[in-house]
């Protein structure tokens, strides 16, 4: 299946718009979504091999997650496990509906295997979406895995009000979610990165723990929702240390590490890397897990990390849990490498497991284990 999709998927997509061949895959997708005897053979053919492991008090039947920004409007949510997934994160989600940034607006670096958007949360609102989870929940199309929701500012929300959107977007979702990343980091609506200030974030999470404490008061037999924070990899040690001080104060049990980067290399291959926005995939690799090893010696392990940047092979993915992720997403590696990719991942962590003499994927967390070939 890898081989069909690199000589015959990828080259038709490839010779089309990057964002149309996106809303073509969604569409496809989504009919899948509604026919469960193809999501049955899509799961032959894709399932990942089980590696579970427990976050949070959420069970993971394996730790490869799909980022947000592929899946936006919960469209394709019951297709995601059949393609091996181990959790859906849905979004980013603006309580408005908006367009997003004028097109074109996502650009491939197919010699990097990057990717460049500046999107800007374009998607149907909060009120839209959660009817979409309600028609998923009705026919029985709700998956087995955790579901996240990838939690925005709307471009239309003043800064200082975004502390309420955030709290109203937790409410809306309260039911759906079984966890909720806040995301202060994309580059790609303005000022948004201002929220990830020490002063900012503090009132950003106290809004969010207000409304949290209210959803558990009024739905006592819902189990809570963990909160988690999305980063982005350009600030610096210190400003993470910052932010990491703050969420040590309220209800965040983990950090996404990393959204993507407006950093671009000094000297580039491509002219496309002009291009404003937000690079993502290979060039992002290094500095994504500079940043989850960073955060997760500061903080002693405690705060937990999805670690999302630039995973194309297992190797890639081996370095991010040594680096302290505990669970992983991809998106661009889907683009490029086709949608074999999560079960190649998380066969080649269950072989470092065995290589290792491990009995569980969280035996290697921040361990900075090497890769070892068979042979070794």
């Amino acid at each position: 299946m890898t081989a069909f999709y690199r000589h015959f998927v990828k080259p038709i997509l490839f010779q089309s718009d990057p964002e149309m061949a996106h809303d073509w895959t969604l569409r496809i997708l989504h009919k899948l979504s509604q026919n469960a005897h193809l999501l049955a053979t899509f799961e032959t053919f894709y399932q990942a091999s089980p590696l579970p492991i427990q976050v949070e008090g959420l069970h993971f039947p394996n730790p490869v997650g799909l980022a947000a920004g592929m899946d936006k409007n919960a469209k394709a949510l019951p297709a995601w496990p059949s393609l091996g997934f181990g959790f859906v994160e849905l979004g980013g989600v603006t309580y408005h509906a908006q367009p997003g940034n004028p097109k074109p607006r996502m650009f491939r670096l197919p010699s990097d295997l990057g990717v460049i958007n500046r999107m800007g949360f374009n998607n149907n609102g909060a009120l839209a979406t959660v009817q979409q989870l309600e028609e998923w929940k009705k026919t029985g199309g709700w998956p087995k895995v955790p579901v996240a929701l990838n939690l925005g500012k709307s471009k239309i929300t003043p800064l200082e009000s975004a502390p309420e959107e955030y709290a109203k977007l937790v409410h809306c979702f309260w039911r759906w979610a079984d966890f909720f990343i806040v995301n202060v980091s994309s580059p790609n609506t303005p000022e948004l990165r201002k929220l990830q200030g020490a002063q900012a974030i503090d009132h950003v999470l106290s809004a969010i723990d207000e409304e949290v404490t209210a959803c558990r008061a009024a739905h006592p037999t819902l189990p809570t929702r963990p909160i988690w924070v999305k980063v982005d990899p350009d600030l610096s040690n210190p400003e993470l240390d910052a932010l990491m001080e703050v969420c040590g104060r309220h209800s965040v049990q983990g950090i996404v590490a990393t959204n993507t980067t407006t950093w671009r290399p000094q000297h580039p291959s491509d002219s496309t890397y002009s291009q404003t926005g937000g690079l993502s995939g290979a060039p992002l690799r290094e500095r994504s897990s500079e940043v989850i090893r960073w955060i997760h010696q500061r903080s002693q392990g405690k705060l937990k990390i999805i670690g999302v940047g630039g995973i194309m092979t297992a190797r890639d993915a081996w370095e991010k849990i040594g680096a302290g992720a505990c669970l992983l997403q991809v998106y661009s590696g889907l683009v490029f490498k086709g949608p074999t990719l999560v079960q190649e991942l998380v066969a080649g962590l269950s072989n470092q497991v065995c290589l290792h003499g491990l009995k569980s994927l969280d035996q290697a967390v921040g361990k900075g284990l090497p890769f070892l070939a068979e042979e070794d």
